[in-house]
């Protein structure tokens, strides 16, 4: 199929390449788990902080301001998915979608193929995660529900901040965490399980006890069924842009983030802990755990009958 740039009407400065996908699974490592799935390559979103730089980086593509302005559709994920799974070999991994591009980025509006992948999914009874900060993920909590009766599943929302000027400045293509929020309460509601993930914490953007406890508090006020956090890490291609967003917005921290961050991705455990325990102390003061009323789960698998000698 060829490639087809289409204008999205909110934005003249976003461009939708059609292209179709060989391969819909994507092996990964170090993420906690083995298989990922993006219907999207290219996030509207544009992040400033966003990992996913790094990558766009090694592959020759735009890391800077350009990121998210060009959208690759896999106009045939869903198709590939189901081939993928319908494979003999296939052992019915967990697929995490949405670890590169966000499923629920405004594309998904008029493709649908996050939507496609989830069906999918369902029909085998797949289990399934998904990332994301896209509240529009109510529309499919039909199919999610679905999915959630028939394998494991759940949703993590990217929540690092309800500091309104922090969120604008670096998510300036998101929804706000209010709405994030109000999400989280019509998954629960229906018996889906979703968490909030507190990351990325900004150092002294983010950092600040009372921040963190804001987010905790609405987490739990909103029935999320867990909550964990991550603080900041710089890989070249993400470090460059993210340094021009604080030298434009807060230019008085860039001599913080240059000694902490020099020649190193992460920070050392002596910057990190700190948030890392208040995150923790609050989860546990404010009691952050699935406190679902109905929970939607796949049925328990059938018992082995076992032959007596």
């Amino acid at each position: 199929m060829k490639a087809m740039a289409l204008l999205d009407p909110r934005r003249a400065d976003v461009v939708f390449e059609e292209v179709p996908c060989k391969s819909a699974l994507n092996p990964v490592k170090g993420m906690g788990f083995n298989w990922s799935l993006n219907p999207y390559t290219g996030c509207e979103h544009r992040c400033a902080f966003c990992y996913v730089r790094a990558y766009e980086l090694r592959a020759d593509r735009p890391a800077d301001d350009r990121y998210g302005r060009t959208v690759r559709v896999k106009v045939n994920v869903a198709e590939v998915l189901r081939s993928e799974l319908a494979r003999r070999s296939w052992r019915k991994e967990t697929v995490v979608i949405g670890a590169a591009t966000d499923p629920y980025q405004p594309a998904e509006g008029r493709y649908k193929l996050t939507r496609k992948c989830l069906e999918v999914l369902r029909d085998f009874s797949n289990p399934a995660g998904m990332i994301t900060r896209g509240p529009m993920i109510v529309r499919d909590i039909d199919v999610l529900s679905e999915l959630s009766r028939r394998a494991d599943f759940g949703v993590t929302f990217s929540i690092p901040t309800l500091d309104m000027d922090v969120w604008r400045k670096t998510e300036p293509g998101t929804a706000p965490p209010q709405q994030r929020l109000r999400a989280i309460e019509k998954l629960v509601a229906v018996g889906i399980k979703a968490s909030v993930g507190m990351a990325p914490i900004l150092p002294g953007l983010s950092d600040r006890p009372d921040q963190i406890e804001a987010v905790v508090k609405a987490a739990r006020d909103a029935g999320a069924t867990g909550l964990w956090g991550g603080m900041l890490h710089l890989r070249d291609g993400t470090r460059e842009h993210f340094m021009s967003v604080l030298a434009l917005h807060w230019p008085e921290l860039v001599p913080r983030y240059e000694r902490a961050y020099r020649e190193r991705a992460y920070l050392p455990a002596a910057f990190s802990d700190p948030s890392m325990k208040e995150i923790a102390r609050l989860r546990q003061v404010h009691d952050v755990r699935d406190r679902r009323t109905v929970r939607l789960k796949p049925p328990p698998p059938p018992e082995q009958l076992s032959l007596l000698n």
